[in-house]
C-alpha cells in the first residue's frame, strides 16, 4: 500500500504522539510527514525535525504536501485556521482530520471549501507506543476510502472504532483524558509501595506492569472486569482488604466523577 503523506497543523503533545506512533508502525516515514507551528513554538517544531520530519511556520504549505491533513490546534483557533486552507483544499484531496476538543464536522465542514472531506479521529497519547484507543466519525462528503485511510491510520497506533458523532465527548472524558487518570493510579500504587518499604523504581515498575497485565486480561480473555476481580479476591485474604480499603476512600466514585466532568467540559468547549 503507498505511503501516506501527512501534514500536521500543531506540533503538541498530541501530533506528536500520534506522528511518532505512525512512523514506529510503518504507516508513513518520516520525511512523509510535514509539521506547521507559528514560529512562537519553535521548539516543538525543533522536536518532529529531530526525528526527520519536515516543519514549516506556513499551514498552507503541510497541507498542499498532504494527502491526509491532522488538525493539532486548539479549538479555539480552528475556524480561521481551516479558512486559511481554503486555497488548497479541493473534494479531490486532502482529506481534512481533526483532534481538536468539542470542534463538531459541521464547524469544519462550514470553513472549508463545498464537498470538503472531513474525518473527526479522537486518539490518544498511548498511540506513542501503538497501544492507542481510538475513535473516529465521518462527515457528509468523507467516502469508504476516506474511513479505510483513517482506519488504517489509527489501527496502526491501536485499537479503532467508528462512532456516532454524538459520542465524542464521553469519548473525549474517558479515553482522551483516561491515560491522566491511569497514570495517576500508577502513581499512587507505586507510593503505596514505597510506604511499605520498596525501592521507588522496583515499585514503579510493578505498578505500571500490574495495570498493563490487567488491562490486557480484560481484552484477551472477554471477562468482565467484576468477574477477574473476584477470581483474585481469596475470602479473608489480603486483595479483599485493599478492594475494601479502595470502596471506602470512594476510588470507583472518583473515576465516574473524572469521565463526567472531562465530558462535560468537551460538551461546553463545543458550545452545545
Amino acid at each position: 500500500m503507498a505511503t501516506l503523506r501527512i501534514g500536521f497543523i500543531g506540533a503538541g503533545n498530541m501530533a506528536q504522539a500520534f506522528a511518532k506512533g505512525l512512523i514506529a508502525a510503518g504507516v508513513t516515514k518520516p520525511q512523509g510527514i510535514v509539521v506547521s507551528s507559528p514560529k512562537v513554538d519553535q521548539h516543538l517544531l525543533d522536536q518532529m525535525a529531530a526525528i526527520g520530519c519536515g516543519t514549516t511556520y506556513n499551514n498552507r504549505e503541510a497541507a498542499s504536501f498532504s494527502d491526509v491533513v491532522v488538525m493539532a490546534v486548539k479549538p479555539a483557533v480552528i475556524p480561521r485556521v481551516l479558512h486559511d486552507l481554503q486555497p488548497c483544499v479541493t473534494p479531490a484531496r486532502p482529506l481534512v482530520t481533526s483532534v481538536a476538543l468539542g470542534v463538531t464536522l459541521a464547524t469544519m465542514e462550514a470553513n472549508l471549501p463545498p464537498e470538503s472531506r472531513v474525518i473527526r479521529i479522537m486518539p490518544n497519547t498511548p498511540a506513542l507506543v501503538q497501544l492507542g484507543a481510538s475513535v473516529f466519525c465521518r462527515g457528509a462528503h468523507a467516502t469508504d476510502e476516506d474511513v479505510q485511510t483513517t482506519r488504517r491510520l489509527l489501527s496502526a497506533v491501536g485499537e479503532v472504532d467508528e462512532v456516532p458523532e454524538g459520542f465524542l465527548d464521553a469519548v473525549t472524558g474517558l479515553s482522551g483524558a483516561g491515560p491522566a487518570y491511569v497514570y495517576l493510579a500508577i502513581e499512587a500504587l507505586a507510593d503505596g509501595g514505597v510506604r511499605m518499604g520498596l525501592p521507588r523504581p522496583l515499585s514503579l515498575k510493578l505498578a505500571a506492569q500490574t495495570v498493563m497485565g490487567a488491562a490486557k486480561m480484560v481484552l484477551e480473555t472477554g471477562k468482565h472486569p467484576g468477574q477477574l476481580k473476584d477470581e483474585v479476591c481469596s475470602p479473608g485474604g489480603c486483595t479483599i482488604q485493599g478492594v475494601a480499603a479502595l470502596e471506602r476512600n470512594g476510588l470507583r466514585a472518583a473515576f465516574i466523577s473524572a469521565v463526567h466532568d472531562a465530558t462535560v467540559k468537551s460538551i461546553e468547549t463545543s458550545g452545545k
